[in-house]
């Protein structure tokens, strides 16, 4: 998988991971990966082309 930027809100702290979910909800896309720095899940928005690329 590509490697993605993710912001950590909690740790406020940037981070880059391979390993993530693409995930739908209310019709918007987003890749999930755990957070490095706790047991919390990172959130990052994928615009609908990337989300397609990415799911493949």
């Amino acid at each position: 998988m590509e490697k993605l930027s993710f912001y950590d809100v909690k740790s406020k702290k940037k981070f880059d991971s391979d390993q993530y979910t693409v995930q739908e909800k209310s019709g918007r896309f987003f890749a999930v990966t755990k957070s490095p720095n706790g047991p919390h899940d990172c959130w990052r928005v994928l615009g609908k082309d990337q989300a397609a690329k990415l799911k493949k």
